[in-house]
């Protein structure tokens, strides 16, 4: 295999370029990026970059001179529009086709957006520092989506100084995720913290002076963030033959057909361990999937790995520290193991069939849910990591 591409250059795109070089990979290397930045870490864009605690020299992934020993040839600021998996050619927006005998798909995701002028989304580097340069002691924002992403932002906001308003449409924010119970704890940070949050609304639009409500009310604000969820960025593949439907569908060895790979968020495997088709939009997930899609890439057919992780991710909103492993969407069940919901400091675990599949803590040390990481990844029973009347006081059980 002498050429191989990686489209998308951030932390799955990233992780698969090195990983080839580190497993024996020495043809031409191509690493194309549709943003002008080298490799950087978005997880601080809504948490460290927006409040300014950050500058942005600290966002980089690597050093320049480790993307040098690389050997690679990078073309940022430069989108890929199409691919021909037939001709083996990704085609660039500057008019160019680059032949690939192996190519591995990490675009990312993109935010959606609402029908409107003026709104800020948080994705990108340049999206983080325009939000901030906004973000003025007394001044109005408007957060539209109270997912992770959105209640982030309107921590960071808080503490500015900002006025905030919080719009959700669910009744209770996250709870598809997290169960309604473990939602509803989350949210009374807000509240606690004297973040107005309206749930059960629908936005349609974005106005001169803030947003119009289904019901034609106007919220009004200064500054308008829509983090209402993201796409995959998956419009350059039509045509390609690639199957889409919600991300680039891969097997378990992250292979979308012969000879392509696709990893990070844009990917949507089938995660054996989990016995379910998933795209996941963490970062550690991004970075752990770009090497295991590399070194499948790479291998004959019969030692290629699957790609069975047990997903993990992390929030920082207020003084509260969230993390998470496993796959805790559709969940039928969850309980609480330890510690108080009402104190905001507790475990919760989730079931999903015969199997406990996610673990969620609030306030607790990283070492407190590391046992709870081990039993899903062993694929531990309900019953046996649960035993009835094993749970903590105030256990909720909710299919």
């Amino acid at each position: 295999m002498r050429r191989i591409v990686v489209v998308g250059a951030s932390a799955a795109g990233l992780a698969a370029a090195e990983t080839l070089r580190r497993e024996g990979y020495d043809g031409t290397l191509t690493l194309v990026g549709d943003e002008p930045h080298a490799p950087y870490d978005r997880p601080p864009l809504s948490k460290q970059i927006l409040s300014g605690e950050w500058g942005t020299q600290r966002l980089p992934l690597r050093p320049f001179a480790d993307l040098d020993a690389l050997d690679l040839d990078l073309r940022l600021g430069l989108a890929a529009t199409g691919l021909d998996v037939t001709d083996r050619t990704v085609r660039l927006a500057d008019g160019s086709a680059v032949p690939y005998e192996g190519l591995i798909v990490a675009t990312g995701v993109r935010p959606r957006r609402l029908p409107g002028e003026g709104a800020h989304v948080l994705r990108t580097l340049d999206d983080a520092l325009a939000l901030r340069d906004r973000l003025k002691p007394g001044s109005r924002l408007v957060v539209v989506g109270a997912g992770f992403l959105g209640a982030e932002a309107a921590a960071v906001a808080w503490r500015l100084g900002c006025e905030v308003t919080l719009l959700e449409p669910a009744p209770v924010p996250l709870a598809h995720a997290v169960g309604a119970e473990v939602g509803r704890v989350l949210s009374q940070a807000h509240l606690d913290h004297g973040v107005k949050l309206r749930t059960g609304v629908t936005v349609t639009e974005v106005t001169e002076d803030g947003v119009r409500l289904a019901d034609s009310e106007v919220v009004y604000g200064d500054e308008i963030l829509v983090a209402a969820g993201s796409l995959p960025n998956t419009e350059w593949l039509a045509g390609s033959g690639l199957t889409v439907g919600d991300g680039v569908v891969c097997d378990q060895y992250c292979e979308a057909a012969q000879g392509v790979y696709a990893a990070g968020d844009v990917a949507r495997w089938h995660n054996p361990l989990f016995g379910t088709a998933m795209r996941v939009e963490h970062r550690t997930n991004a970075a752990e999937q770009g090497m295991a899609a590399a070194r499948n890439l790479l291998a004959a057919p019969e030692a290629r790995k699957p790609f069975a992780p047990v997903p993990y991710f992390w929030s920082d909103q207020y003084d509260m520290k969230i993390q998470a492993y496993g796959y805790l969407r559709g969940h039928d069940e969850v309980a609480l193991v330890d510690g108080d919901l009402a104190a905001g400091r507790f475990i919760a675990v989730y079931r999903n069939g015969e199997k406990l599949v996610g673990v969620l803590s609030v306030g607790m040390p990283p070492k407190a849910i590391r046992a709870w990481r081990q039993a899903i990844a062993a694929g531990t029973s309900w019953d046996e990591a649960v035993p009835a009347g094993k749970t903590s006081a105030g256990t909720t059980r909710a299919a």
